[in-house]
């Protein structure tokens, strides 16, 4: 083998955050070796997906991970070379991506550049952690803002920039000024029933009686651009309100090339260009997406029973089903004593999937833990379901991945974000002012336009839904991905907001709705039995 193969064999480890022995890189190149030269990046992708799913004790790779890995992937070829009409193309080309392993980028305003942290995160943070978590939100969307000159005539009305500069002025410098000025800052209640905007410098009061809205919902933790002037009494009386404006994904991945926010891997421009081109030819891919799905439920199973009789019969299966809890119809706590029955129901589920033989050969299936679900705290992201659960589902079903809420999905070119989470019901809740119902006044439009401008899946009070503070970053959405699937349990929705899709594929235990998903299209088929 070449030195330009070992580079760049070392080199698509390291983005995925592995290093390699010198045993587990000769292991590495003995398995290329069976492969043609044009088959290469393939072969080494879907080698580095198979060893995302091993419970590995460190990122330092030795031989014996990778000699497991690399024996059941040459026994799989060899299954293939066997069953020719047996393809795993599109299994090679979608990649999952648990929420924490994602990168963390941190933005420095006077070098104004992002840094990437390096080190381990602990899971119970220190204090400062928690003011960082603030500080990271605020400093995302800020550089996002002072790149757009023209940001007051987006989010507000052209004739709202006849007040002159829009320039945003730091919240410390109001005190003493008079006249109309913008600031930027984050909704806080400091005191009971008072209301602060506040920014990196100081905080201030704000009255949004009389306001003026965008669509979406204004909740604390959100953060906002406010018009307005100081009063008397200390008081900013806010005219303008409205979340900061949105910028082009591809201006953003321009600004900051060679980042990895997303935990893909940074493409070439050749391997950007090679996969979109197959992208293009993937018009028989397809998604099955469902959510709470109760496998302690009689009439839920006969409808699974429904939908994976009906995909086995069609004439090319879907490439991933994903299920989202969640999965019992009981929330999981203290008091609940059906953990060991709900192992035996995934089981079950694991027996009709295998029942069903092209379904198992050819298409994958992913699970995401719902709010209710098994797992050591409500607080976001959340882990996956604890392998007591899903072993004997395993033993049906191997090539299953269970994985963190949130989490994405590399498929090809397009990056994908799955979210569990009943956002609707807490952001009605917590909202602060009544929505505006200028523009639209559906509820899911409204969501998805505060989590798009916000470029945060949760943006709620601590309070009301807690964060891991040092894997906040898992729930930021920057740059903007192409597609975001919010599972909810309110009533099956589709929205295509600013070029990005989004969907709420229903209640499957409720309601008996379920989305079939094209990407290559981003074609969204709301379905139901």
């Amino acid at each position: 083998m070449s030195g330009v193969l070992r580079n760049k064999v070392q080199r698509k480890f390291k983005m995925r955050g592995y290093s390699l022995k010198v045993e587990a890189l000769s292991e590495v190149l003995s398995f290329l070796s069976h492969f043609p030269s044009d088959a290469l990046d393939d072969a080494l992708e879907l080698l580095l997906d198979e060893l995302h799913h091993l419970s590995l004790k460190s990122s330092i790779l030795d031989r014996e991970p990778v000699h497991k890995v690399v024996s059941l992937l040459l026994e799989a070829d060899a299954a293939v070379e066997e069953n020719p009409s047996s393809s795993s193309s599109s299994a090679s080309a979608l990649r999952v991506i648990d929420t924490f392993i994602v990168p963390k980028f941190r933005y420095d305003p006077v070098k104004k550049f992002f840094h990437e942290h390096t080190g381990r995160l602990p899971i119970h943070g220190d204090a400062s952690a928690k003011a960082t978590l603030y500080k990271d939100r605020f400093l995302l969307l800020f550089q996002r803002v002072s790149r757009d000159p023209r940001f007051s005539t987006l989010a507000f009305d052209a004739s709202s920039s006849d007040y002159g500069s829009c320039e945003i002025s730091p919240i410390q410098s109001l005190v003493g000024r008079v006249g109309r000025r913008w600031i930027m800052g984050v909704i806080s209640q400091l005191e009971d029933g008072h209301f602060y905007l506040e920014d990196l410098t100081a905080a201030v009061e704000v009255n949004l009686s009389s306001a003026k809205i965008t669509t979406g919902f204004f909740v604390e933790n959100t953060i906002v651009l406010a018009e307005g002037e100081m009063q008397l009494d200390g008081v900013f009386q806010v005219r303008t309100c409205g979340f900061p404006p949105l910028e082009d994904r591809e201006k953003s991945m321009a600004f900051f090339s060679g980042l990895d926010f997303f935990g893909g891997g940074i493409l070439t421009k050749e391997e950007t260009l090679r996969l979109a081109e197959l992208e293009k030819n993937a018009v028989n891919d397809m998604f099955v997406i469902l959510s709470d799905v109760w496998l302690d439920n009689e009439e839920t199973l006969g409808n699974l029973e429904t939908i994976l009789n009906g995909y086995e019969n069609v004439e090319v299966v879907p490439s991933l089903f994903v299920f989202m809890g969640n999965f019992c119809s009981q929330p999981f706590n203290l008091s609940f004593k059906s953990i060991s029955s709900l192992r035996v129901q995934f089981g079950k589920l694991g027996q009709m999937i295998a029942s069903h033989q092209r379904l198992k050969e050819h298409s994958r299936f992913l699970f995401i833990p719902g709010p209710d679900d098994v797992g050591p705290s409500t607080a976001l992201p959340r882990c996956p379901l604890p392998k007591y659960l899903t072993e004997e589902f395993q033993k049906y079903v191997p090539n299953a991945i269970f994985s963190s809420n949130p989490c994405r999905i590399k498929f090809y070119t397009q990056d994908i974000v799955l979210f569990r989470h009943d956002m609707l019901y807490r952001m009605r809740r917590s909202c602060l002012i009544p929505p505006s119902t200028e523009e639209t006044s559906d509820p899911f439009e409204h969501l998805v336009a505060t989590i798009i401008h916000q470029s945060h899946l949760c943006p709620l009070p601590l309070t009301v839904q807690p964060i891991i503070w040092n894997y906040d970053h898992g729930l930021h959405l920057y740059p903007t991905p192409h597609t975001i699937v919010l599972g909810d349990k309110s009533e099956q929705k589709a929205f295509r907001y600013t070029g990005v899709t989004c969907f709420n594929p229903g209640s499957f235990s409720n309601d008996g709705t379920f989305v079939a998903y094209r990407p290559c299209n981003q074609e969204v088929e709301l379905s139901a039995l």
